[in-house]
């Protein structure tokens, strides 16, 4: 019978960054074995999954056994698909599927796809989102389009291609600074080195199937994810401002309690959340101590008005245990949230000058009393 749910690998990146060529290198690495491959091109004729490898009426069979379809539709119906050609034969075995985006692509309605339909939610679950920068035209595409500044932003892994094309060491540097401030969270591989191998760029989810094992701390990216966001994003000073204009505007935080929350109070924060800022949210991944049930944390992902439908873990997989959610977000303003989570959680989750005033007025409201 399937294993499900089937890991969902992202690989997006700008045009030209070099995601097909990542893509065939990656397949002939066992970690990809039994992989379907999804590319969603843009226009009306699809040539990109003509460069993976051979293909024969949309479906392409590797020499190592990989499962490779192309888009004929929407993503959802090809999802769907290759869910029923597992279940009746037509297809082995299914490890993974990864979803290679266009260059133009803002990542988030491929996100949504997989984790907002009710049927593919069974059989799927988004294990990761792997980002290419071309090192020699990454500064300017980050200054002209957002949707690059966004395919950053909500990455777990960000793989910079043609770092062999750059003569200036300086410049690459200032870039991988730059990739740091816009995602702190997640880890940043060259291309051409060995540990940009498939193994560690696919398996990005919080829960390892293969080892039952569960790395809270690496899926969310929590030790840069700390980091003071002004510090971060303001460290170059006026003109880091003024040149990386699409950069400033991605923030990316922690929200944390110590003690367990009924889960009342995790949906009131996370429903107010969304409903407000909404279309502001990148992403958002936590891990909660419920008061109804302390030894199994809840995880949560949501991707800008779509909120994943929350999963248990079986136990705690270290000795660490409160909230910790991490916000990427565009234009959020994070004071208001993190008075929003104060008073959703009851007491102050932040040191604050004023720390008994907030308990008091959360929100920051004239007037307002417990």
């Amino acid at each position: 019978m399937p294993n499900f749910p089937i890991p969902v690998s992202v690989l997006t990146g700008f045009l030209g960054a070099g995601k097909t060529t990542l893509l065939n290198r990656l397949l002939k690495d066992s970690a990809l074995a039994d992989t379907a491959v999804i590319i969603n091109e843009l226009g009306d004729v699809a040539i990109d999954h003509l460069l993976v490898e051979q293909s024969s009426d949309g479906v392409i069979q590797l020499s190592d056994g990989c499962l490779c379809c192309t888009v004929r539709g929407d993503l959802v119906d090809t999802l769907a698909d290759l869910v029923e050609r597992l279940q009746t034969g037509r297809i082995a075995r299914l490890g993974r599927v990864v979803i290679e985006t266009t260059g133009l692509a803002d990542p988030a309605p491929v996100l949504q796809a997989v984790m907002g339909h009710p049927a593919l939610v069974q059989a799927y679950r988004l294990d990761g989102v792997v980002t290419l920068v071309d090192a020699l035209h990454g500064g300017t595409t980050l200054d002209a389009h957002v949707e690059a500044v966004k395919q950053v932003a909500m990455a777990d892994r960000i793989v910079v291609s043609k770092t062999d094309l750059v003569e200036d060491a300086a410049s690459l540097s200032a870039l991988r600074q730059r990739l740091r401030g816009i995602n702190p969270g997640a880890a940043i591989l060259d291309a051409r080195d060995n540990a940009a191998n498939a193994a560690e760029l696919v398996k990005c989810g919080l829960y390892d199937p293969e080892t039952k094992s569960a790395d809270v701390r690496r899926w969310l990216g929590e030790e840069a994810g700390d980091h003071d966001h002004d510090h971060a994003h303001h460290s170059h000073g006026h003109d880091y401002a003024h040149h990386h204009r699409h950069d400033e505007r991605v923030k990316t935080f922690t929200l944390r309690h110590e003690h367990p929350l009924p889960f009342s109070a995790i949906e009131i924060f996370l429903d107010l959340l969304i409903s407000q800022y909404g279309d502001r949210l990148l992403r958002l991944k936590g891990i909660i101590e419920l008061a109804e049930d302390p030894s199994r944390p809840l995880v949560v992902h949501a991707v800008q008005s779509l909120l994943h439908p929350p999963a248990r873990l079986p136990a705690w997989p270290d000795a660490e245990r409160g909230t910790r959610l991490v916000l990427i977000a565009v234009d959020l303003p994070e004071d208001y949230v993190r008075r929003l989570f104060v008073a959703a959680a009851g007491t102050p989750a932040i040191d604050t000058p004023d720390r008994a005033a907030l308990a008091e007025n959360p929100l920051g409201i004239a007037g307002y009393r417990r």
